[in-house]
């Protein structure tokens, strides 16, 4: 299969560094957040996951609607990624997406939802490894 795009972000330090895309348009320092023993001065990889997987999954919605012939001009996705130690000694992480869809019957805005969790790309990569929680509210 042949990428439709590829893109290369480049980290150094871990948690306590720094990452990069190759583009330079994304250079952000990284630092432990509080919960975890740092200063939560500086974003985290769960951060940068919850907003590339909200931008998506919001795009994700706005792809399907109109599959569905259901107008929308805008999809809210609130994104929240959990990270828990896990049995091995290792660590995993969970989601929990909540979707705010205006001016639908909520039946609808749920067939939008699941149809977005099917073709989505973060929910793709994640599917049968990362619990996903999908929660719909009418705005």
């Amino acid at each position: 299969m042949k990428n439709l795009y590829e893109t290369r972000a480049t980290a150094s330090g871990g948690r306590n560094g720094q990452v990069a895309t190759d583009d330079g348009l994304l250079s952000v320092k990284l630092a432990y957040p509080k919960a975890l023993g740092g200063k939560g001065d500086q974003t985290n990889p769960e951060q940068l996951f919850a907003a590339g997987y909200a931008a998506c999954f919001s795009n994700a919605i706005l792809h399907v609607a109109k599959a569905f012939s259901v107008t929308l001009t805008q999809a809210p996705v609130s994104a929240t990624i959990g990270l828990a130690a896990n049995a091995s000694g290792g660590f995993q992480l969970s989601a929990s997406l909540k979707v705010a869809l205006a001016d639908i019957e909520l039946a609808t805005a749920q067939k939008l939802v699941e149809a977005a969790h099917q073709v989505c790309p973060y929910s793709n990569a994640i599917r049968n490894n990362v619990a996903v929680k999908l929660e719909v509210i009418q705005a």
